[in-house]
């Protein structure tokens, strides 16, 4: 009856996909089947509400951190930061090298920002806007500018899906980030190297965007607005609790917005909810967005998602699932069997957050060291969710940037991270095994 009720889950969130529908549905129709499965199997109403609320506990505190996220973003947009930083950047490219620093660009936005999405949506859209007057096809620009996107929203301190696994994994959050920053060296000098070929390789023209005009429409290009990133950086170089470095970075934010910027109080308290909006049509589609409003869908995915782990746990659905994993895993490494789990979970899960909660039920007995699992759900899940153009983790940026669904091919740092683990894991197995 288990696998019954995870293949009518499955049907409802593919059903979603191809309709159009929003994979909330999915998910409520999900929570409601796996509930009535529980009910079904002795479980007690009481049972039935402690077992979803330990899953959502044990999401909280990145609940928390999705909300300061949100006003993070939202005030950043609105103190000019982001605007600043881009125009600075923006200068260093060239068409024979434009696929490198696109990438190179929107990881560090990534980074900063610590979201997939806000890059896209900012220097994702005016990377690929620029690769456009240069004559270089979206498939490749929009490639370099997700793998760019997912640089940060695996390696940000600020990054929610880090927040998450180092809390399902009950792991220390800045330890996490130096063994990742560690683990990514040779995937990132092959992408680099790889774009770097393909740019001069590649046709092209010549062209490019005023953004310094474009911007000072609706910002004074100060370098006083970086300063929230200085504070949230230097904050974060102390490890500092992340509650605390981003509510300094956003009270840093305010005043910049109000005496720089010339908002009013009123003004930039509501973008904190709201988020950043401008009228300007060609300015809104670059720095539009941020705000705690823009983070309700994803902390209502993340709690149903929460929930259906502690129902999980409880009922032992997966268990049938558990042993299949558990056999691929003695042919092809703990490493491999977690990729390729969180791969096909990624397909059918539709979003970023179902897909590490479904993995790491799967996968946690295959590991006895909390770092390894974390590292093995880092390189797989937050990169595979953004193989599948249906999911929102691909199908996000995919839409802000206008890119065609061929650019996941093209964004080469979201295979080489985890081909690159797979290899070196192999590697030590094999020298284990003779020895």
């Amino acid at each position: 009856m288990a696998n019954l009720v995870l293949v009518l889950f499955c049907a409802g969130l593919l059903l979603c996909v191809f309709t159009g529908k929003s994979v909330l549905y999915a998910l409520f129709f999900g929570l409601a089947m796996f509930l009535l499965y529980a009910r079904k199997q002795g479980f007690s109403v009481p049972e039935l509400r402690e077992m979803s609320l330990s899953g959502i506990k044990t999401a909280k505190n990145v609940i928390i951190n999705f909300i300061f996220i949100g006003m993070l973003t939202a005030s950043w947009r609105s103190a000019g930061t982001i605007a600043v930083i881009v125009c600075s950047f923006t200068k260093f490219i060239k068409p024979d090298v434009f696929l490198l620093m696109a990438f190179l660009l929107c990881s560090g936005v990534s980074f900063l920002t610590g979201s997939s999405f806000a890059t896209a949506a900012t220097m994702g859209v005016i990377c690929t806007t620029m690769g456009n007057t240069m004559g270089i096809s979206l498939v490749l620009s929009g490639g370099a500018v997700i793998s760019g996107c997912y640089f940060g929203d695996r390696l940000s301190p600020v990054s929610t899906s880090a927040l998450l696994v180092s809390e399902i994994t009950k792991t220390n959050l800045f330890d996490n980030l130096k063994l990742m920053a560690r683990d990514s060296i040779p995937a990132c000098a092959a992408t680099s190297l790889i774009y770097l070929v393909m740019g001069f390789v590649i046709k092209r023209g010549d062209g490019g965007l005023d953004l310094e005009e474009i911007f000072s429409r609706d910002f004074s290009l100060s370098p006083i607005a970086v300063l929230p990133v200085i504070v949230l950086l230097a904050m974060a170089f102390k490890r500092c609790n992340m509650k605390l470095t981003m509510g300094v970075s956003i009270l840093t934010a305010l005043p910049i917005c109000i005496l720089v910027q010339h908002r009013s109080a009123a003004e930039a308290a509501i973008t904190l909810w709201s988020g950043f909006k401008t009228h300007d049509p060609q300015l809104a589609a670059m720095i539009n967005g941020g705000g705690i409003a823009s983070m309700i869908r994803l902390m209502v995915i993340l709690c149903l998602a929460s929930a259906y782990s502690g129902i999980f746990r409880e009922t032992g659905m997966l268990k049938g699932l558990k042993s299949i994993v558990e056999k691929m895993a003695r042919r092809l490494t703990p490493f491999g069997a977690t990729y390729i789990t969180a791969s096909l979970a990624a397909a059918v899960s539709c979003n970023q957050t179902l897909d590490i909660f479904i993995t790491q039920q799967l996968c946690e007995d295959l590991y006895s060291e909390p770092g390894d699992f974390m590292i093995s759900l880092e390189d797989s899940c937050i990169l595979s969710a953004a193989y599948w153009p249906w999911n929102i983790a691909a199908a996000t940026p995919l839409a802000s940037v206008g890119a065609p669904n061929a650019a996941i091919l093209a964004a080469v740092y979201l295979f080489a991270i985890p081909i690159s683990r797979w290899i070196r894991v192999a590697i030590k197995a094999k020298v284990t095994a003779k020895a």
